[in-house]
């Protein structure tokens, strides 16, 4: 359903326990990080400021809900730039589509509004001169049940008393790591453990291609000294060894054309 700007802002308000006025009041982004989080409850709502007037201020709450959608894998693009501009067509619009979201994922659990945003986050005292609106002579006391839709109303219908509602809202704001979360600790693991892999392989190289290295140039002092002994014999076929390449190996242009004009030069 898409619903009228009246609607919606009466949706928001009684979901979040808001005073707003207008669609456009939403274009600081705090109160789409809050729907999300109504859905999921693990955002971190210390990070979003409802009480906000400039638009660089508005870059932190979109910061959070960009994050949210990225670990929640919801495919929609977030108009950053024109949500900012507060303009009531793009608000209007965004809160459709997050309306339907939330209809479609909203788990029918009691959510604290004002106690998932923390004190000191309440907007009350930005929007002091909206709160004429309905939404603004609800009873702040006491924490309001989340709207719903058809299937939510059922979900609601069926939870005991409001303390279960308090409890369950708590073991989720403490619940342990989401699975991407887990994904990314795993993947982040093993490349740590990659990483272990190719260090120690490149301390054993480098300890082999030493010891070569100096059989290389004992064998050309050797070579140089007694180009004629019995063992030179022996020698070169050891040098040969070394120099050999796997088949298929093509040596640099630049290695090959320097080894044509220092050709006695030991690598």
């Amino acid at each position: 359903m898409s619903g009228s700007r009246q609607e919606l802002i009466g949706w928001v308000n009684e979901l979040l326990e808001l005073n707003y006025t207008k669609v456009e009041q939403l274009g600081t982004g705090a109160a789409y990080c809050q729907i999300m989080d109504s859905i999921y409850g693990d955002l971190p709502m210390a990070r979003v400021k409802f009480a906000t007037k400039h638009e660089y201020e508005y870059l932190g709450n979109y910061k959070v809900l960009q994050t949210c959608f990225t670990a929640k894998k919801v495919d929609k693009a977030i108009p950053t730039d024109r949500l900012m501009k507060c303009k009531m067509q793009d608000n209007l619009e965004f809160l459709q589509w997050m309306r339907k979201y939330w209809e479609q994922n909203f788990p029918g659990d009691f959510y604290d509004a004002k106690a998932r945003r923390g004190a000191g986050n309440d907007p009350a005292a930005a929007n002091r001169s909206t709160s004429h609106t309905p939404a603004g002579n609800r009873s702040t006391s006491t924490p309001v049940k989340r709207a719903t839709n058809g299937g939510a109303n059922r979900s609601m219908s069926t939870r005991g008393d409001t303390s279960s509602h308090l409890s369950a809202v708590g073991n989720r704001s403490y619940r342990g790591p989401s699975p991407d979360q887990a994904v990314i600790l795993g993947l982040q693991r093993e490349l740590q453990e990659e990483r272990n892999t190719v260090t120690a392989l490149e301390k054993e190289r480098d300890f082999y291609f030493g010891k070569l290295r100096d059989i290389e140039v004992l064998i050309q002092q050797e070579l140089e000294t007694t180009p004629e002994s019995g063992e030179s014999a022996l020698l070169k076929q050891i040098q040969a060894v070394l120099y050999s390449t796997e088949e298929g190996f093509e040596i640099p242009p630049e290695e090959q054309a320097a080894e044509e004009e220092y050709p006695d030069e030991t690598f």
